[in-house]
């Protein structure tokens, strides 16, 4: 166990974080993600929510300051709807330790399975909302 840093980060994680560069993404991804289709780096956080990994992550990097899109998520496919809900508990647990941060971009399904290719890594969480997957882009310490 080290100090400061939340039992929720799994050592896996904690070198994920620590080897990323500044520009470099991490996607969060729901349980119904299919990240082991996308990314050769998938990490597991079974049952772990995803505002609890948001809220445990953040203090330990920062979201990249150059980029206003550092927080992305995924679109609704037409004739779904969003649960505006998930995004307020996300903002909830990014606010603390980015008070500065950009609004959260929406991208369409393919657009964001596009990026999670190109992603550093891919965390598959326990999260059960729909539409729950978000894409953190890292900054420089500042």
């Amino acid at each position: 166990m080290l100090r400061g840093i939340s039992p929720l980060i799994s050592p896996e994680l904690l070198q994920i974080l620590a080897r990323m560069g500044h520009g470099d993404e991490i996607v969060l991804a729901d349980a119904h993600f299919p990240g082991e289709s996308f990314n050769p780096r998938v990490l597991r956080a079974d049952g772990l929510r995803i505002p609890d990994l948001l809220a445990a992550i953040l203090p330990l990097i920062y979201l990249d300051q150059y980029d206003r899109e550092h927080l992305v998520m995924m679109a609704a496919v037409p004739g779904d709807e969003l649960e505006p809900r998930v995004e307020e508990a996300y903002l909830a647990a990014i606010k603390p330790a980015a008070p500065d941060h950009q609004p959260i971009t929406r991208i369409d399904r393919f657009t964001f399975y596009e990026r999670t290719k190109a992603a550093f890594a891919v965390v598959m969480t326990g999260e059960t909302a729909k539409y729950g997957n978000i894409i953190l882009k890292k900054g420089v310490t500042i």
